[in-house]
């Protein structure tokens, strides 16, 4: 590697052990349910529903674009990224070996760049971008995105340099979402 990738690398894990090493029981247990996936399932039965009062007909088309969002967000990063990159999660890395606090086991053996960050952002991006002028209180899902994929570096799964990479991408998917729904699936689905 270059002296450049090898500096960067240097400084997300030493990023990854001051963030990762900023721990206590009650927070574990916070960042075990924050992490977790399936906590947020009532979050996305409740945007669904707020979407389906809100947009009626138009609904269809933004569920299209959000899972159209997830899909892509999560194909370019688990599908292309990870196996291409082969980056060890901190919690594989054997130089990091029992200095990186894991909270939910360590899951894959890569990690860049994160899934989580990049659906989260995804969908974040995508929910947000297309009902904010309807529903004033839209922007939460930033700060859950924010909040949901910093909760990997916590647990120990992924480097900061993995979020930051990942949430770029979640934003750039969701910008290319947005474009299709207003190009294509608000006019499919009804004004």
């Amino acid at each position: 590697m270059t002296p450049a990738i090898d500096s960067l690398i240097h400084y997300d894990q030493e990023l990854l052990l001051a963030l990762n090493g900023q721990h206590a029981p009650w927070a574990d247990t916070l960042m075990y349910w924050i992490t977790f996936k399936f906590t947020w399932i009532p979050m996305y039965l409740a945007l669904a529903m707020i979407t389906i009062k809100v947009e009626g007909k138009k609904s269809i088309g933004i569920f299209v674009a959000v899972i159209l969002a997830v899909a892509l967000a999560d194909q370019i990063t688990s599908g292309i990224m990870k196996p291409y990159f082969h980056r060890f999660r901190p919690c594989h890395e054997p130089d990091l070996a029992g200095m990186v606090h894991e909270i939910t086991g360590c899951g894959g053996q890569f990690g860049f760049a994160s899934s989580h960050a990049s659906t989260s952002f995804a969908v974040a991006g995508v929910w947000f971008a297309l009902l904010k002028d309807k529903v004033s209180y839209m922007w939460l899902l930033l700060v859950w995105a924010a909040l949901y994929s910093y909760s990997r570096v916590y647990a120990g799964v992924h480097y900061p340099g993995d979020i930051l990479v990942g949430a770029l991408i979640g934003i750039l998917v969701a910008w290319l979402c947005i474009r299709l729904y207003f190009i294509f699936l608000a006019k499919y689905f009804g004004n």
